[in-house]
């Protein structure tokens, strides 16, 4: 990086904040929700003092009040390689591949998000990015229509364009450059409330798919949601109520456990928000467009393979007794349900250790920072307290609780049919890059901790 050059993540920060800024103003509710989540945040590390002494000891605490995600839905994959030359310029790079036709919604995802642990800690933004499937309209003539009508719009300012080549010719931009870049590129995120479609078009697609309409009828892929990180999201939801927002029936994700794990999401409700429709005579007819809501997170630990497979057992054991309906008329019965399941899910952090259940970066305590051995066997090393384990963040998603999320959001009538068909080649393909496997990445940073804790105890046994 040349020294007048700012650093990605300096880049990635101040598009967060701009776009969070922006956001506030277009949906004033995701103003609220912040005031709350920072209430029970504040109030949950009161009442948690060894919580808030470890996210302190680990760097955690910090990131946690300016810790965001945001999701697009793009149309094309002239869209989503441009895009990934966009979040490359701010320091983010696609990991994890999704494939939501499982779920009803006819897109595959990745999340775009910085991957060293410093960047991570200066700031954790992450954007959920889909790629519309055309192919899975079964409409042939709406899905040229489709096709015809993304082919014409361009979501990138030119100075957007020039700023990404610029960077990627330079290695960087200056404080000027970025500043601007930070201005173009909020653009292609910023709501539009004039459709690209007249309104017999808008049904159409409506009627396919309420997402398909969402993503093709206007000039960008609008960010649809931001979300803030809480500690405690069932006090969030029970407090949503108080706020005058309506959360959705159930939060999606795992049960509450004392040792959170992966990812819990909840919403509230999508706007109705008024747009116009241009028709034949060239004139503008008022209608009406629902996709923008607001979303909360809580964060747990990033689990294994192993955990993962069964976290996934669990998840699919307990939908098997009771499917969370839409209305939220069975809200209790599939929450009772899912805590049955995962019962059988170890809720002590040594207990997942022990187990191979989940990620954990190692550090030194003090009794170790002052102790010598080249003994390398981390459990004995542990067991003598001279290395100490704190869970790695899960910084990825849930391709069913985003659907859920969708769905939620999308109406109660939104839920289709598509035949499952993953295609992590051709998502790929279109991106333009490979995408970075989550595990191979966790496990790469418990390595290195447990590698370095094992260099400084055998320097001091060397010192010595």
């Amino acid at each position: 990086m040349k020294p007048d050059h700012v650093s990605t993540s300096d880049i990635r920060s101040a598009f967060s904040a701009a776009m969070s800024a922006m956001y506030r103003e277009e949906v004033p509710a995701y103003g609220t929700l912040m005031e709350l989540v920072a209430r029970v945040n504040n109030e949950t590390l009161a009442a948690q003092p060894k919580l808030k002494e470890r996210l302190e000891a680990t760097d955690y605490l910090d990131r946690i009040s300016e810790e965001r995600h945001g999701a697009i839905r793009l149309g094309t994959a002239a869209e989503l390689a441009m895009m990934a030359r966009v979040f490359a310029v701010m320091g983010m790079y696609p990991v994890g591949y999704y494939d939501l036709s499982t779920a009803g919604v006819p897109v595959h995802s990745t999340a775009f998000r910085p991957i060293g642990d410093a960047e991570l800690k200066r700031n954790p933004f992450r954007v959920f990015t889909s790629l519309l499937r055309l192919d899975l309209i079964a409409d042939e003539d709406l899905r040229k229509a489709a096709a015809d009508i993304l082919a014409k719009r361009r979501i990138f300012t030119d100075g957007a364009v020039a700023l990404t080549e610029k960077a990627e010719r330079d290695g960087g931009l200056t404080m000027a450059d970025a500043s601007r870049f930070v201005d173009e590129v909020l653009e292609t995120f910023r709501w539009h409330d004039e459709a690209n479609v007249d309104a017999g078009m808008y049904h159409r697609l409506h009627d396919a798919h309420r997402l398909i309409a969402d993503v093709v009828s206007f000039k960008g892929p609008h960010i649809n949601h931001l979300t803030p990180r809480t500690l405690d999201i069932d006090q969030v939801q029970a407090l949503m109520p108080d706020y005058d927002i309506a959360p959705k029936a159930v939060v999606e994700g795992p049960p509450t456990r004392a040792c959170p794990i992966l990812l819990r999401q909840t919403s509230f409700k999508a706007l109705e928000e008024p747009v116009s429709f241009r028709n034949a005579d060239g004139v503008w007819e008022a209608g009406s467009h629902t996709a923008r809501f607001g979303e909360i997170e809580q964060r747990g630990i990033a689990l294994t393979p192993k955990g993962r497979a069964l976290y996934d057992k669990l998840l699919d054991q307990s939908r098997k007794v009771v499917s969370p309906a839409a209305d939220g008329s069975n809200a209790r019965d599939y929450e009772a349900a899912l805590a049955q399941s995962f019962a059988e899910f170890p809720d002590d952090w040594p207990a997942i250790r022990a187990e191979g259940l989940g990620y954990f970066t190692y550090s030194l305590t003090a009794k170790g920072q002052t102790a010598a051995t080249s003994h390398a066997d981390i459990d004995a090393l542990i067991d003598q307290g001279l290395v100490q384990f704190d869970p790695i963040v899960y910084e990825d998603f849930l391709p069913v609780s985003a659907a859920g999320i969708f769905q939620s959001n999308l109406g109660d009538g939104a839920q289709q049919d598509f035949v499952a068909s993953p295609n992590q080649q051709r998502f790929e393909a279109d991106l333009g890059m490979k995408v970075l496997n989550e595990f191979d990445h966790y496990a790469g940073i418990e390595q290195a901790s447990i590698d370095a804790c094992l260099r400084a105890l055998s320097k001091q046994d060397a010192a010595e």
